[in-house]
């Protein structure tokens, strides 16, 4: 029996399961313009062709230093973004009760985020930022403003929601997903708050996760990253953590705790998953490349392949699909290889649809994944 039937029959088992959980999701809140940049114009409308790498556009880039150049940025849509919301959306799809709190508009929630006010209970702290977001071939490159998520601060949630109200919504909460680190200035100091004040004040729940993702490292420093990956491994006296890295942020994480590099292999993201989890004593570190995923806990490693999409209709999101559908098979009680295999497939649905996922769109596509 290969993974994909033993995944379906865990599914299949616990239909319905994740129904009674509950969720709490944030605290970003982007607005994406997905757009394409243009090559070259024919006519007008989508008479173009398309810069089609990310190369292309980095030698369409230099080529302009010492002069100028003007690159049309061709729109597609624009939707709900940030890692939270996207990763909410998903959850919901899936069958979860969710609360998401973070930056969905100000004074009143922004139109894209309209939707997900209707299936959710949801708080706005402060305006949204915003993200233009070039889509390659190859890859993506996202151009942010995010000046409004230095108001997300501890003291802001406890001033919008009422730090009683806050509590309560914690305790009630099976996931608590804390997301997008890297653009929240103050989220380190947020973590600090809930493992010193908040968390001690609530009663523990059995089965509750836990989880964290960084979003793209890259801009922060060394010993930044360092303390909030400790500040992280203190949420484990109140559940399971669960840390979730693409491949780029693992390999920044890697050797930041003081270790080399891995090849980029079934092998190498096993030893990352492992070692990064030993070291920081976590329940789960997963890692998440295009075209696979491992994941190792205090039992074992686990890797699966991915349904990988050489021709994606949408490719932002992708993790954070990915990210939704392996804590929806945490939340209920799913194997680590069976919650990979949510997780891969889960994102596979959506870059070829643009469309997050119901348990039975998941069930569908695993009896057909080749």
């Amino acid at each position: 029996m290969d993974f994909k039937t033993r995944t379906l029959q865990e599914l299949r088992a616990r239909r319905g399961a994740l129904s009674s959980k509950q969720a709490i999701l944030g605290l970003d809140g982007f607005v994406d313009t997905i757009v394409t940049p243009v090559g070259l114009r024919a006519g007008q409308g989508e008479n173009f062709t398309p810069i089609a790498t990310i190369s292309e556009f980095g030698q369409r880039i230099l080529g302009a230093a010492g002069k100028s150049t003007n690159i049309e940025l061709f729109p597609r849509m624009d939707k709900l973004g940030g890692n939270g919301p996207i990763m909410a959306n998903a959850i919901l799809a899936q069958g979860a009760q969710v609360t998401y709190i973070g930056a969905l508009g100000s004074p009143t929630v922004h139109p894209v985020f309209q939707d997900l006010a209707k299936r959710a209970k949801v708080v706005s702290l402060c305006a949204a930022a915003s993200t233009t977001a070039a889509e390659f071939n190859d890859g993506k490159i996202m151009l942010g403003q995010m000046k409004s998520l230095d108001e997300i601060t501890a003291a802001k949630i406890d001033e919008v929601m009422g730090a009683n109200e806050w509590k309560q919504t914690l305790a009630a909460a099976d996931l608590v997903a804390l997301v997008n680190w890297t653009m929240i200035p103050n989220m380190t100091a947020i973590f600090n708050d809930l493992v010193s004040r908040v968390l001690p004040q609530i009663p523990a729940k059995p089965g509750r996760v836990f989880f964290f993702d960084l979003a793209d490292p890259e801009k922060r420093s060394t010993s930044d990253l360092v303390y909030a990956l400790e500040t992280i491994a203190k949420f484990e006296q109140f559940g399971q953590v669960t840390l979730g890295l693409n491949l780029k942020e693992a390999q920044q994480v890697y050797p930041a705790l003081g270790y080399g590099s891995e090849p980029e292999s079934e092998t190498g993201l096993r030893t990352m998953a492992e070692k990064i989890r030993k070291h920081l004593d976590l329940t789960t570190v997963v890692i998440h490349p295009k075209e696979s995923a491992a994941c190792a806990t205090r039992d074992g490693t686990w890797c699966v392949p991915g349904p990988y999409a050489a021709k994606p209709l949408i490719t932002t999101g992708a993790g954070d699909h990915f990210n939704a559908g392996f804590t929806a098979g945490q939340l209920i009680g799913l194997s680590p290889e069976a919650c990979l295999a949510v997780g891969v497939c889960t994102s596979g649905h959506y870059v070829r649809t643009a469309q997050s996922p119901t348990h039975a769109d998941l069930e569908t596509f695993l009896t057909n994944w080749n």
